[in-house]
């Protein structure tokens, strides 16, 4: 048995065959109807393209800055002490190399001169520039008695290695100094005050002769002042 729609379309078939010219029509009216079809369907959209990968730009940001020391390296109390006592400056360079074995890195030093002179009862009177990675550079000044068996008088230069100096408050104070030494024209002496956990490292170049051994104290202070007591 034959199916409705298979049947019509047999039909259609047969009776086109029968007469041309209506075959002709109809399919110039599907031609019709399919070219309807696709102007109503509108127009057929493009393939979407696929979006390039992202490459990362060439602008890419540096790496954050290491935050500054805040001690001085070796190679830096090096040159700024060749710069008080001049190039060559071989007694002071081992001085300094032996502070930085005993103590470390400073964060702090401390540049001037300083006089003194004693028959017995001494005084000494010195003055510089604090260069602190606390605080910044700042001037200082600093005098002391002296009691010994001390003779003679001597001026010097003077390169100070400051050890944990977190407040600059706390260089200026009385620290005890006892001294035993011998000056020669040109030569270096270096001694190790210390009070609480601030370690001061004064490193000198002396120009004169002082013979002897002396106990007292360095009273450091914002101002000069004449009573070295």
């Amino acid at each position: 048995m034959r199916d409705g729609k298979n049947g019509g379309a047999v039909d259609f078939l047969r009776r086109a065959r029968q007469n041309p010219r209506g075959a002709t029509a109809a399919e110039g009216l599907m031609r019709r109807a399919i070219l309807l079809a696709v102007m109503l369907a509108g127009p057929v959209a493009a393939p979407a393209q696929t979006a390039p990968p992202a490459t990362a730009s060439a602008d890419v940001a540096p790496p954050a800055e290491a935050p500054p020391a805040d001690t001085y390296k070796q190679k830096d109390v090096l040159a700024a002490a060749e710069a008080v006592f001049g190039r060559g400056a071989e007694g002071a360079a081992r001085l300094i190399e032996q502070a930085f074995r005993d103590f470390g890195e400073p964060n702090g030093y401390i540049v001037g001169r300083e006089v003194s002179g004693a028959f017995v009862l001494g005084v000494r009177y010195g003055g510089g520039t604090l260069y602190s990675k606390v605080e910044g550079d700042m001037p200082v000044h600093w005098t002391g008695p002296s009691l010994g068996l001390d003779v003679g008088g001597d001026g010097s230069r003077v390169f100070t290695l400051v050890y944990h100096l977190d407040d600059t408050n706390d260089l200026f104070r009385r620290y005890p100094a006892g001294e035993g030494k011998v000056y020669v024209v040109g030569g270096f002496t270096a001694t190790y005050n210390q009070r609480d956990r601030v370690i001061l490292v004064p490193i000198k170049l002396g120009v004169g002769l002082r013979l002897g051994i002396n106990a007292g104290w360095v009273n450091y202070t914002r101002e000069g002042r004449i009573a070295p007591f």
